[in-house]
């Protein structure tokens, strides 16, 4: 049976308010006649986002398949859809490894003998390369590189396990990079090696975060799709299980082999995790949840998802009570500290006239959307004291071109336990705009900038 591109739910609306149990049961379904149709009695992978996208229901589905595909012993499991290899391998691209905590609350009903880590820098195999003319057409002459199509070694066909089905789990929402998060992005990045994640990253900031953001169809985009058309024969079947999820629900799931549920879960996503404002923020108040944001690269998700609604000198004030590091590994955080948040044309010279930071685009890219281009403040509180052997200091935070602000004071300010997310106002009637969590959505005050 043909099942390139086959849409087993496309289930979701603004209003809709999935639960636990109507998430386990579609997606079971799903499974099953995806398995069914497949044929399929053979190994599978399952590639769950991590910890940093707990709020996708990602950690919740990725239980539900590791119930539904391992039985257990005692022929406890007669009910199940089959008894099989089954392997879990968080798409972790540049970020670090759950600890175990993060890997209990994440997958708490997931036997953690069966998840793996994915390195970045060492775990991969390369299915092609795309030309470089073709990069460089396809980002406007952006960048002028060819594009290694990589993934994880685990994942090629007739590899070291030789998997039947890889289920790729996770969360449609605008992206800084992609322009909607997800779909072969959890392959290609979140699986990927440095090669492709530096080249992805870097051309789309050298072809401009604005004219990305909030978009389906962008130039990275068509890096995923171009490899994944030339070079995708090379894996096996991919069943894409995708949630479209606010501050408030689960609007979405979406179901399906090929490109269609991924089109329709980020057209639901333009709706509901894009918010186009009447006028610019003067003052917002973004926080980052300590069990979450650990580092700058993580953290700057307050800068990525408002700098299109931000008012020329406005202030972003970011609370960040776990803010321990700026990189994820110590390469990238050495990085960030010698070179700094800088403006996109300063970074790109630096990139053209520096091997070190030439040979780090992902970190260059990273360093151009961490910037307000001037035209407005950031500005950071850290939670752990500057005493602590951990942590970010004043001195570190303003050195890497962010204003500091002290966290006790302004917390106490703005109790984000009362405040909502969206404009507040406060007793002494200072207007401002709070956001509870940025890696949920994207704010604009430009309308004809997100289509």
């Amino acid at each position: 049976m043909d099942i390139t591109e086959k849409t087993y739910l496309a289930h979701g609306s603004p209003s809709m308010d999935l639960s636990g149990k109507e998430l386990d049961e579609l997606f079971s379904a799903a499974l099953s006649k995806a398995l069914s149709d497949l044929n399929n009695a053979g190994p599978v992978i399952i590639l769950p986002p991590d910890i940093t996208r707990i709020h996708s229901r990602g950690g919740f589905l990725t239980d539900v398949a590791s119930r539904e595909l391992i039985a257990k012993p005692g022929g406890e499991d007669k009910n199940r859809l089959s008894s099989r290899k089954v392997a879990i391998l968080p798409a972790l691209g540049t970020h670090r490894a759950l600890t175990a905590a993060e890997l209990h609350r994440m997958f708490p009903n997931t036997p953690k003998e069966k998840i793996l880590i994915h390195d970045w820098r060492n775990d991969l195999c390369e299915l092609g390369r795309l030309d470089k003319d073709w990069v460089h057409k396809v980002t406007e002459g952006a960048v002028n590189y060819d594009w290694p199509v990589q993934v994880n070694k685990l994942l090629r066909k007739n590899g070291p396990e030789d998997f039947s089905l890889i289920i790729s789990i996770g969360q449609v929402v605008p992206h800084e990079v992609a322009g909607m998060a997800n779909h072969l992005k959890n392959i290609f990045i979140g699986t990927g090696g440095k090669e492709a994640i530096d080249k992805s990253h870097y051309a789309g900031a050298a072809y401009g975060m604005e004219r990305i953001m909030g978009r389906i169809d962008t130039p990275v985009r068509a890096l995923f799709d171009e490899g994944f058309r030339l070079f995708g024969n090379q894996l096996p079947p991919v069943l894409w299980v995708l949630t479209v999820v606010d501050s408030h629900a689960v609007r979405g799931l979406y179901i399906g082999f090929g490109r269609t549920c991924f089109e329709k879960a980020a057209e639901l996503s333009g709706k509901i995790n894009v918010d186009i404002l009447n006028t610019g923020i003067t003052k917002a108040v973004v926080y980052l949840a300590p069990e979450e944001y650990r580092s700058t690269w993580l953290g700057n998700k307050a800068i990525y998802r408002t700098r299109m609604a931000m008012a020329e000198g406005g202030e972003l004030l970011i609370l960040a009570p776990g803010l321990e590091c700026f990189g994820e590994d110590s390469g990238v955080d050495t990085l960030i500290r010698k070179y700094g948040y800088r403006s996109k044309a300063e970074i790109m010279d630096r990139v053209a006239a520096d091997a070190e930071l030439a040979d780090n685009l992902c970190a260059a890219a990273h360093l151009i959307h961490g910037s307000s281009e001037g035209r407005f403040t950031v500005r950071y509180c850290p939670g752990i004291a500057n005493d602590s052997p951990r942590g970010l200091s004043q001195k570190e935070i303003e050195s890497v071109g962010f204003e500091w602000g002290d966290l006790q004071t302004e917390a106490s300010r703005y109790n984000v336990t009362k405040l909502r997310l969206g404009w507040n106002r406060l007793q002494d009637g200072e207007k401002i705009f709070f956001i509870p969590n940025p890696a949920l959505g994207l704010w604009t005050e430009k309308p004809g900038q997100v289509k």
